[in-house]
């Protein structure tokens, strides 16, 4: 009975041991095992199960993947002493997790050493070139050109010519930081500039400027329309003025055939019988001459009255 107490207890303590000296490793991890703080032996880098001598080593995990750094954005001056706020970021990975361990021994401190490496090489590179360097990458023409723009000349253009180039800034800034973070044992992928923004005092400034080039834009705009107005209603006024002088003539012309008709009509009507038109033309003429406020101082044989009179000129 108590032999079988004894195999028991040592199985369970067999187990313990086997549990506590067994380690897997995935396929984002690596692994450095330290003794008494010391490291011993290689890292282990591959996925798999490994065995470690219990409670006097151990495990020291360190991520293999990629891992994110981002920058805290900030104020630097330009070539041309412009202020603006740079945002970068960058990619970087552990490549040797013992020489990680022994300068960083984590990814935190490890953040700590980019920040003071990457943030001092963008600095000097965004103050050594112009601020339209570290917009645009190449003079590759526009696919829209921006109104205004098409009244500078070359010589004014020629400040917009690109020489290195967004992208050429970054991998500069690459260039000079990795070889800085070898010793830790840090491999440094890539560096980006994420966002760039003028400060607040020039972002004023610029927004002033841009409205102020907009309206005036706008106001050769008002001038081109309002002297294309003025010929429009110049012409209309033209056309208008031909049109009721060609109007009023024919109108004229009109009239005039028509009076003339009429004339010939009536000339011919009374033509027939002389005597009856002047009879007809008289008694109108008594009509309109004569009411009853009228006074008239006439001789006996004034041929105005002849009719009154019953005077006939026919024998």
């Amino acid at each position: 009975m108590k032999s079988k107490t004894i195999i028991i207890i040592v199985a369970i303590i067999a187990i313990f041991i086997v549990f506590a000296s067994a380690y897997t490793i995935d396929e984002t991890e690596q692994v450095v095992i330290t003794q008494f703080g010391r490291v011993i032996g290689s890292p282990k880098t591959s996925p798999g199960l490994y065995f470690k001598t219990p409670f006097i080593q151990n495990t020291n995990y360190f991520p293999k993947n990629l891992l994110e750094w981002d920058g805290d954005p900030g104020q630097i001056p330009t070539l041309e002493k412009t202020y603006i706020w740079v945002d970068t970021f960058a990619r970087w990975k552990i490549v040797d997790p013992v020489k990680f361990f022994q300068t960083v021994n984590n990814t935190v401190s490890a953040l700590g050493r980019l920040d003071d490496i990457i943030d001092p090489a963008v600095r000097n590179f965004i103050t050594s070139y112009r601020l339209i360097e570290t917009v645009r990458n190449s003079n590759r023409e526009l696919d829209t050109f921006e109104i205004g723009f098409e009244d500078l000349k070359k010589d004014q253009l020629s400040q917009f010519n690109i020489t290195t180039g967004r992208e050429k800034i970054s991998k500069g800034i690459l260039k000079q930081a990795a070889p800085k973070l070898v010793a830790f044992g840090i491999e440094l992928v890539d560096v980006k500039i994420k966002r760039i923004n003028y400060v607040e005092q020039v972002r004023k400034s610029v927004y002033g400027r841009m409205i102020a080039e907009r309206k005036q834009i706008a106001e050769k705009f008002r001038s081109e329309g309002m002297g294309e107005a003025r010929k429009i209603l110049g012409d209309k006024e033209r056309d208008l003025k031909q049109i009721t002088s060609e109007a009023y003539r024919t109108a004229q012309e009109i009239k005039g055939k028509a009076d003339a008709k009429a004339t010939k009509i009536y000339a011919e009507a009374y033509g027939k019988d002389p005597e009856f038109y002047s009879f007809t033309r008289t008694l109108e003429i008594y009509g309109t001459a004569l009411d009853q406020n009228s006074s008239l101082v006439l001789s006996t044989d004034s041929d105005f009255l002849k009719y009154l009179k019953g005077y006939s000129d026919k024998p």
